[in-house]
C-alpha cells in the first residue's frame, strides 16, 4: 500500500501544478481576448481586430482547458475526500459501523468510476475514428483524452480509499 500512497501523493503534486498552469493560461488568453476586443470596439484600432483574427483559436483552447481543469480538479477533490456525497446512512448508523459504510460507498464509487472509464474510452475510440479538429488542426480526440484519464484518476483514488477503509474494518475486527 505504501507505493500506492507515494504515487498518489506525487500524482497530486503534478495535478496541482497542472491546474495552476492551465488556469493561468486560461486567464492570460481570456484577458488578451477581452483587451483586443475593447481596443477594437472602443478604440477603433484595426490592428487589434487583425490580431484577434490570428488568435481566433484561443476561445476553443480555453474551452478545452476548462474540460482539463474540471477533471484534474475532480481527481484532487476525490483524493481529499471532499467530493459531493449523497449519504443517507450516516444519520442511521452507529459510529462503529461508519468504516463499513465508507467501504461500501467507496466500493460503489469504484464500480461507477469503472463504468464511466469504459464509456469514456469507447467515446474516445469513436472520436478517433470519426473525429474532427478543435483548433489549428489539433485533433479533437487529443484534447478529449482527459476524459478517460480523468475517470482513471478518480477510479485510482476510490480504489485507494476502498483499500484503506477495508484495512480499517479488518483492524477494528482484530481489536
Amino acid at each position: 500500500m505504501r507505493p500506492l500512497k507515494w504515487f498518489d501523493k506525487n500524482l497530486a503534486l503534478i495535478e496541482g501544478w497542472l491546474i495552476i498552469t492551465l488556469l493561468w493560461l486560461m486567464v492570460i488568453f481570456t484577458f488578451i481576448q477581452v483587451c483586443l476586443r475593447a481596443l477594437y470596439t472602443h478604440g477603433h484600432f484595426q490592428w487589434a481586430n487583425a490580431l484577434m483574427g490570428h488568435l481566433d483559436w484561443s476561445e476553443s483552447f480555453v474551452r478545452l482547458l476548462v474540460l482539463w481543469l474540471t477533471f484534474l480538479g475532480a481527481s484532487l477533490v476525490t483524493k481529499e475526500n471532499k467530493h459531493i456525497k449523497i449519504d443517507l446512512f450516516s444519520s442511521f448508523l452507529s459510529l462503529k459501523l461508519l468504516p463499513v459504510r465508507e467501504f461500501a460507498l467507496s466500493l460503489v464509487c469504484v464500480v461507477i468510476s469503472s463504468i464511466m472509464l469504459k464509456v469514456s474510452i469507447d467515446y474516445l475510440k469513436m472520436e478517433i475514428e470519426f473525429g474532427g479538429t478543435v483548433f489549428l488542426q489539433f485533433p479533437s480526440w487529443a484534447g478529449e483524452i482527459i476524459i478517460p484519464v480523468g475517470f482513471a484518476l478518480i477510479l485510482f483514488r476510490f480504489v485507494i480509499r476502498t483499500i484503506d477503509s477495508g484495512a480499517e474494518i479488518i483492524r477494528s475486527l482484530k481489536t
